[in-house]
């Protein structure tokens, strides 16, 4: 599973580092649910739940669909 969900961030993580930012996995729990923690520019940047709902959840589910949810530990909810 962590291998997948790797590849999967593989194709965003290029525009994570474009912007001075990436995304490292933490954990992905018993009830599929994986843990990230935004890096670099990401951490801070105001648009940071954006990236995470539209860029990288979506780029995990679309290769993984029995995932069923991805967050960020250190991005506070919008």
């Amino acid at each position: 599973m962590l291998e997948r969900i790797e590849a999967a961030l593989e194709r965003i993580r290029p525009f994570l580092i474009a912007d001075g930012g990436n995304v490292k996995v933490l954990e992905v729990t018993d009830d599929l649910v994986v843990k990230l923690e935004l890096e670099g520019a990401c951490e801070s940047c105001p648009m940071s739940h954006m990236t995470m709902k539209a860029g990288i959840e979506e780029a995990i589910k679309r290769d993984i669909p029995e995932i069923k949810q991805v967050v960020a530990v250190n991005v506070a909810e919008a």
